[in-house]
């Protein structure tokens, strides 16, 4: 059996276990829908919108996290990790097949990185969970600024230009073990809210893997981190099931949309713009947390 069929199906097996751990605690928690404090069409259409562009790379956690505070849709920004974990999980896997199947990547390089990012999740969800809301400000506002800071290095082609010449599609010896140990700590971070994508294609470039070899890479891993950390923000009812139930319906939505009609978009101007809104969510959330810890 092929390495990357072993991959799909690990990550078959984590979407059935989301849509259990999800769909069973929506089913007993059916009459608490309604615990956001803005419509589910507002939710819903931040969904749409930031799984649209993070199919095509731009990333959906750091510009759901600024639009959900932007409008003020959640009671309690201690819920912000959850509902990102939760909300998102679906869409991304979604696009993790995709990827998997259209670009070729080397299938132990890839299985590797997916297991450790999956390791790594499971000690970052359990010490976010038990974070009090002013900590998660602290957190998720340094999580913006840096995020910020990786798309401002993309934006300008610094990034690019690591793996401009670039042309293997896996690591091997000591490369693939930096990758994994990384990839380890990235899949802990994320469930914290600091987006895997944009580390982890600064990641390979740096170890040098071709540009393309990102996307199945980056998707698939943040795609294993999602359920796993999932599970632990349900079972502590640290997320808003009402968001996280709209970003899920319209992420998927705007995936399909992405995947289906958009062959090529630029988006630099629509990237400068996240990261300049970015930058003051970020200031924002840090004085916020800053002032409430003192």
């Amino acid at each position: 059996m092929e390495i990357t069929l072993i991959t799909q199906l690990l990550l078959g097996a984590l979407l059935l276990f989301q849509i259990y751990n999800y769909g069973y605690d929506l089913i007993i928690n059916r009459k608490h829908l309604n615990d956001g404090r803005r419509s589910p069409i507002i939710t819903g259409l931040i969904g749409f919108t930031t799984n649209f562009f993070d199919t095509l790379g731009i990333g959906s956690y750091a510009p759901t996290t600024m639009f959900l505070k932007l409008t003020r849709s959640l009671k309690n920004d201690k819920l912000l990790p959850g509902t990102l974990n939760v909300g998102c999980a679906i869409p991304v896997m979604t696009e993790a097949f995709m990827y998997i199947k259209t670009v070729k990547v080397d299938g132990t390089t890839l299985l590797s990185m997916v297991i450790m990012a999956m390791l790594g999740s499971f000690i970052g969800a359990r010490v976010v969970a038990k974070l009090d809301e002013r900590k998660i400000q602290v957190v998720m506002g340094c999580a913006l600024a840096v995020t910020a800071i990786l798309m401002i290095l993309s934006a300008t082609g610094v990034t690019g230009k690591l793996g401009m010449h670039n042309s293997a599609t896996g690591f091997h010896g000591w490369k693939l073990i930096v990758a994994c140990a990384v990839n380890f700590v990235l899949g802990s971070l994320m469930t914290a809210g600091i987006g895997l994508y944009a580390p982890c294609l600064a990641l390979v470039y740096l170890l040098g893997l071709n540009p393309m070899v990102a996307f199945p890479i980056m998707m698939s891993s943040a795609a294993s981190v999602m359920p796993i950390a999932a599970r632990v923000f349900i079972k502590n009812k640290v997320y808003a099931r009402g968001p996280a139930l709209s970003i899920t319906i319209c992420g998927c939505i705007g995936v399909f949309m992405a995947i289906t009609f958009v062959k090529s978009l630029d988006i630099t101007i629509l990237m400068w713009l996240v990261i300049g809104v970015m930058i003051y969510t970020s200031v924002l959330m840090l004085v916020e947390g800053i002032r409430k810890l003192r």
